[in-house]
């Protein structure tokens, strides 16, 4: 007999797969902190005290990211705030999905491009936004749109912005202690090695050129773990598989690229914005910030015989 795989089954497996790969991040950082610090000659307790030194460094400048980033990026998308009268329909599929999932209203953005595309952003539920291209209110019929919003609004209630921040934090930490670690190598004093430290010097510096990558990696695959959860998670308020399905295939066959988009803001949309950059091989779709368009699809339509 098939397994037949429900949205509750979709956004527990990605809860779970999405903490198990923080989980792991997390120990990766404290094991390149450690042969940083015990290359530097540092012993046990100097090495937990250099890992607290980088969490509050990596920490501060998060923490200001945190709670300024939603404005920056609404500032950089060229969105424009709108009112209930100015469109009535997003208005009340906004409102209703709100109700359904128990959150407060987002404030509602337009962005004028004929791209079609959205992104929500902000804090927490009680500080968040949502925005929406004029192609993708123009194209996608009334299902699409709920789809859509539905899967924003499942950002919002997931905290993505709260998760995505604390695994930049990871990365910063990472970043950060790699590249003093090589400056460090121009001033140290190499008479002063001993043995072990020679040992933990090799495994350094060859950690400080792979440890970066490797983070980068682990993020977007935590990037990607999000848009699974949030597919799954849209598709408990609206219901309708179908219609988020086929808003992400219109979205996706839509060659025309979002013009206020960048790398930096790429993986806040729903679909990667930057059209025709992104390469189908494996290896380059370890480097992408959202999952392939056809297995978001292929996972809703496993999910479409519950609600049907």
């Amino acid at each position: 007999m098939a397994t037949v795989n429900t949205a509750w089954d979709h956004v527990s497996s990605n809860i779970f797969k999405t903490w198990l790969i923080m989980f792991l991040f997390s120990l990766f950082v404290v094991g390149v902190v450690y042969i940083f610090a015990r290359a530097w000659g540092y012993d046990n307790v100097g090495a937990l005290g250099l890992l607290g030194v980088g969490f509050v460094v990596t920490g501060i400048m998060n923490f200001i990211s945190y709670f300024y980033s939603d404005k920056m990026v609404l500032g950089m998308s060229g969105a424009k705030q709108i009112e209930k009268k100015d469109n009535p329909e997003v208005f009340r599929i906004v409102e209703n999905l709100c109700i359904a999932a128990g959150l407060p209203t987002p404030k509602i953005y337009v962005i004028e491009d004929t791209a079609t595309n959205a992104f929500a952003t902000g804090r927490d539920p009680k500080h968040a936004a949502i925005a929406f291209t004029t192609g993708i209110l123009a194209k996608l019929n009334k299902q699409e749109l709920e789809g859509v919003a539905a899967h924003e609004l499942s950002h919002v209630g997931n905290r993505d912005t709260l998760v995505m921040t604390v695994v930049s934090i990871l990365v910063g930490t990472i970043a950060l202690l790699a590249d003093f670690f090589m400056r460090s190598m121009w001033f140290r004093d190499r008479d002063s090695d001993s043995k072990g430290n020679a040992m933990f010097m090799i495994i350094a510096i060859v950690a400080a050129i792979l440890a970066p990558i490797i983070a980068t990696l682990i993020q977007l695959a935590v990037s990607r773990r999000r848009e699974y959860l949030a597919d799954a998670s849209g598709v408990l308020l609206t219901r309708n598989p179908n219609g988020l399905a086929s808003a992400l295939a219109k979205i996706s066959g839509d060659r025309e690229p979002l013009e206020v988009a960048n790398r930096g803001t790429a993986h806040l949309y729903i679909v990667n914005p930057l059209k025709g950059e992104a390469a189908k091989a494996f290896f380059s779709n370890l480097f992408n910030t959202h999952p392939p368009i056809q297995e978001r699809i292929r996972a809703l339509q496993e999910m479409e015989g519950n609600y049907s």
